[in-house]
């Protein structure tokens, strides 16, 4: 696989965690639709600032375009939470770690408990 269907795809899973259409992301992008498709399918070869304009359009990080994994329901999961949590405030994103990290003590609290 070349980098530009790597780099596609990946755009099409957080475009799909986030449950955009390519017509959504092609709008928050500033992009046709038409593009975003060639994009995702790799056929096409996009400048760096179409690239800025997509990770801005699905408020993500430059990195997590370049995160190429194995397909998998964790790193699913795991997308989807990242998109849910890109574009806030820091604040909120220390808030909702806070909570994640009573949330998990409890859930491992409950299974050592359990045993």
């Amino acid at each position: 696989m070349s980098l530009p269907e790597y780099v596609g795809n990946r755009i099409r899973e957080l475009r799909k965690a986030k449950g955009w259409t390519q017509e959504q992301l092609a709008e928050a992008a500033g992009l046709h639709y038409s593009y975003i498709g060639g994009v995702e399918r790799g056929d096409r070869n996009i400048s760096l600032e179409t690239l800025e304009k997509i990770i801005n359009g699905l408020q993500v990080t430059a990195e997590e375009i370049f995160k190429f994994k194995e397909d998998s329901e964790y790193k699913r999961a795991l997308d989807e939470h990242i998109t849910l949590i890109s574009g806030k405030s820091t604040d909120t994103i220390i808030s909702l770690t806070k909570i994640s990290k009573e949330v998990l003590y409890a859930i491992d609290k409950s299974h050592k408990n359990s045993e």
